[in-house]
């Protein structure tokens, strides 16, 4: 397991910079997929968290404005406690990426199971920052 770490990071690391931002985005809405179905673990979350700076903050205005790293951190495992991770959402799908030096902005729809029917959530809008490799901030916009 070691030697294939090392093998994910060196292929990491001979991205380019666009492409090593868009890989770290990439295994974020994974991880986030995987935490929201019914079985995720805690594991599943620390997951997610490994992708962030020490420093990272999480910012959503209409939902409560800037989070630190460990209060979305309790954030999740509290909704996972709660039952709020129920495996509704099937897909995370990203519909336009906009690049920048360290930052990506994100057009993104949720994909849920609804009454047995898939359904395209309205789309949104994410702001990422990233510094040294790893997530700094994410602002959410819808």
């Amino acid at each position: 397991m070691f030697s294939a770490l090392n093998l994910a990071q060196a292929q990491q690391n001979n991205l380019t910079h666009k492409d090593s931002l868009n890989y770290t985005l990439n295994q974020y809405y994974k991880l986030n997929l995987k935490v929201f179905q019914q079985n995720s673990t805690l594991k599943d979350i620390d997951n997610i968290f490994t992708l962030f700076t020490d420093d990272f903050t999480y910012a959503h205005p209409k939902y409560g404005g800037v989070y630190t790293r460990e209060d979305l951190y309790n954030g999740y495992k509290r909704n996972q406690n709660n039952g709020g991770y129920d495996g509704s959402v099937v897909d995370i799908k990203i519909e336009n990426i906009i690049y920048g030096l360290n930052a990506i902005t994100v057009s993104k729809r949720f994909i849920t199971k609804e009454e047995g029917k898939v359904v395209k959530g309205d789309k949104q809008m994410a702001l990422f920052e990233f510094k040294d490799g790893k997530i700094f901030m994410i602002k959410e916009y819808w």
